[in-house]
């Protein structure tokens, strides 16, 4: 797990940074269900300081649901809409998961952000509607590129934290 490994890395003095992996074997989603992590597909954590007392926990599930569904819509002609308070779907078939989680280190808290992305290939799940970005478009989704664009988004991100209140942030990526 993405998670596990950035809760690791924070309890060894880290501040922040992104861990990507091709394939995980204890990959989880919310209320610890198992996230299938096809290799192919898109699998990281981003963890950084957070301060609880400017944006609450419960207020960045939805700043990363929309920050997550603006940059994705950059890959694909589709709809999305976000699935409250941690799935991105199209067509209600699930292809992006969400799991946040919080840590004290060091009288600090940190937000660790896992993200699972089925770019390229759609999880076959008993009793669950879920797709890949590959299935929708048609073509090959470019994992390098689509991580780019979230590391430079989330950098933005993280710098705007420290500037605004919630309101203007989530004003400026719900667009």
């Amino acid at each position: 797990s993405t998670n596990d490994t950035a809760l690791r890395l924070i309890n060894l003095g880290m501040q922040k940074g992104i861990i990507l992996t091709e394939y995980q074997s204890k990959g989880r989603g919310q209320r610890n269900n198992k996230w299938i992590s096809k290799k192919g597909n898109l699998f990281f954590s981003i963890f950084f300081e957070i301060n609880q007392k400017k944006i609450n926990f419960k207020k960045f599930a939805t700043l990363n649901a929309f920050l997550l569904k603006k940059i994705v819509s950059k890959f694909t002609i589709k709809k999305i809409k976000i699935k409250w308070p941690n799935d991105l779907v199209i067509n209600k078939d699930k292809f992006c998961g969400i799991l946040q989680e919080t840590i004290k280190y060091d009288k600090r808290d940190f937000l660790i952000v896992g993200i699972g992305i089925n770019t390229n290939i759609s999880p076959k799940i008993k009793g669950f509607n879920s797709t890949s970005l590959k299935t929708l478009n048609g073509k090959k989704v470019d994992n390098t590129k689509l991580l780019s664009e979230i590391k430079s988004s989330y950098e933005k991100f993280i710098f705007d934290l420290k500037k605004y209140n919630y309101l203007k942030i989530k004003t400026k990526y719900k667009r």
